[in-house]
């Protein structure tokens, strides 16, 4: 018989060493204080003294990028899913108070294309490098008959900090207080199922020009990467200024926002105060898609929400633009019946909304 090698199983460990090499010097570019050793060991370590931390409390965070993966395999452009795997993670952790400290990555795929795998960690790097943590390891498995040709998976997992005193939400968040929207890239990351959808129903190519956006493809355009908020959302919260926090992931507005509100609270969001982005309005009018439904699984525009008192809104909006966030303000909390599940409800919608004026 003959002598049978893990490569004619369908697994080669020297693509797999090759990646190791190639992205090495990706993870360095990201370390950062408290960062410990490099890529080889059998787990990673962190310091948190040498970041700075003096009773901290742990905040984890885990995700993929969903179906946005087949948008990325289909059109040949996987950089930027990279960088949405780190931004699903690590917007959930600055939500809470926490600095992201390391990410992890998991990368599955029948057959590694050591190009292709290494593309998607460039984007990592990128994204650990935006959010200020270190990539500090992560595992490539390479499954042959689990995945079809050139398809891969995606998985991320971080960690941040907080002082156990500037944890968030803070206690005294409520009725009074002023919600402020930070505007989306696009689609971000959730909706994709949705969204391919709606690319066949308008038997739209990927390599054809965007409607919506010029001088880009459909697929391109499609991909935008996720908008990372944890420097702005940080400094607004170092300030003493921030009182809560959501990332308008799936479920949108009405999904996520009563997440960080106690009980007996009502968000009320003027669907007038910010202008989607025109990836919106085409994905509505090629689809058909009810603005009722484009708010249940699309952030709309608004990646990111905060809470602030209202005599703190001009300082938080100065430090968001000074770090290169357009803010509107969208809403404010209200009183809702005692004891009720905290809810949201917009108003003041435009006509043919969330397509622009």
């Amino acid at each position: 018989m003959t002598s049978l090698t893990y490569r004619d199983a369908g697994v080669d460990i020297e693509a797999g060493d090759a990646l190791v090499d190639r992205i090495k010097p990706l993870a360095k570019s990201t370390n950062r204080a408290g960062t410990m050793g490099g890529l080889g060991g059998f787990g990673a370590l962190f310091d948190l003294k040498a970041a700075g931390f003096t009773d901290p409390v742990l905040v984890s965070s885990t995700d993929g990028v969903g179906t946005k993966l087949r948008l990325a395999i289909d059109s040949g452009h996987h950089g930027g899913v990279g960088i949405d795997l780190v931004a699903m993670c690590v917007n959930d952790l600055v939500v809470q108070g926490a600095e992201p400290l390391f990410f992890l990555d998991y990368f599955a795929t029948g057959k590694l294309e050591v190009a292709q795998a290494a593309e998607v960690v460039s984007g990592i790097a990128e994204g650990c490098r935006q959010a200020g943590c270190a990539l500090v390891g992560g595992e490539t498995a390479e499954m042959p008959g689990m995945y079809g040709k050139g398809d891969y998976d995606l998985a991320g997992f971080s960690v941040g900090a907080a002082e156990r005193d500037t944890l968030l939400p803070k206690s005294d968040v409520g009725a009074g207080d002023v919600l402020l929207g930070l505007i989306s890239t696009g689609v971000h990351s959730n909706g994709y199922s949705l969204v391919r959808r709606i690319v066949e129903a308008g038997n739209a190519g990927l390599n054809d020009p965007a409607p919506f956006a010029a001088g880009k493809t459909l697929g391109e355009a499609l991909l935008e990467p996720t908008r990372i908020y944890v420097k702005s959302v940080l400094a607004v919260h170092k300030a003493g200024l921030l009182k809560a926090a959501a990332h308008i992931t799936g479920g949108g507005l009405p999904g996520n926002l009563p997440r960080v509100l106690p009980a007996g609270t009502l968000a009320v969001v003027d669907g007038a105060s910010w202008t989607p982005p025109a990836v919106f309005g085409w994905l509505a009018r090629t689809g058909n898609v009810a603005a009722e439904e484009m708010l249940r699984v699309f952030n709309c525009g608004i990646g990111m929400v905060l809470a602030v008192a209202p005599e703190h809104v001009e300082a938080a909006t100065e430090i968001l633009r000074e770090a290169g966030e357009t803010v509107a303000a969208i809403g404010r909390i209200e009183a809702a019946a005692e004891g009720a599940d905290a809810s949201v409800r917009v108003d003041n919608l435009p006509a043919g909304w969330p397509l622009r004026p």
